[in-house]
């Protein structure tokens, strides 16, 4: 699957991209507000390669982020959505960006890709994405895109060795339509 808007392109994982994909989940700096980051590239390995391998209905993407300007698509980050609750239709999304690339929009777009996947062709209801309440950046970002924080979930991960709130955004599939019109 190939999706892309303006200077954004996100592409499928694919075996050659493995490599990329293991460092950047397994890099502490990259996930700092994440309460737990792995650290064995060959479980990351064996866990996506299955993922590839899966047919049928899927019930999550993963994709590279890339930009069209680039002939040489080295891979700027990650974007990914997966089925949070199937019965109720609700996706939740997440991403990252290489620091390098951070702040020029393409974090956004690419989550507006993912909205796009989702409402358009997948045919969610909802779709959910959540941060560690210090993670201004990616809080912006979803509000940036018409998600709404719902919610407050009070000392909810253990970051840093201390409890702390982790924030729950949503768009519905009707916001989405009424942002896009």
């Amino acid at each position: 699957m190939y999706l892309t808007k303006g200077e954004i392109i996100l592409t499928e994982i694919t075996e050659s991209d493995i490599n990329f994909v293991c460092q950047i989940e397994c890099d502490r700096d990259l996930w700092r507000y994440e309460e737990s980051v792995p650290t064995d590239q060959l479980a990351v390995r064996k866990k996506y390669e299955e993922r590839i391998k899966q047919k049928g209905k899927k019930d999550r993407f993963d994709f590279i982020i890339t930009l069209q300007s680039d002939s040489t698509k080295t891979p700027i980050g990650i974007a990914q959505i997966w089925t949070y609750v199937d019965f109720r239709k609700s996706w939740e999304l997440g991403y990252a960006i290489l620091p390098e690339y951070c702040g020029k929009g393409y974090g956004k777009t690419a989550v507006k890709l993912l909205l796009q996947l989702a409402f358009e062709q997948l045919g969610a209801h909802k779709v959910v994405g959540m941060c560690n309440s210090n993670n201004i950046a990616s809080s912006s970002l979803m509000e940036s895109v018409g998600m709404t924080r719902e919610g407050v979930f009070k000392e909810e991960l253990f970051w840093q060795n201390k409890w702390t709130d982790q924030y729950y955004y949503s768009i519905l599939e009707k916001e989405y339509f009424q942002t896009k019109n």
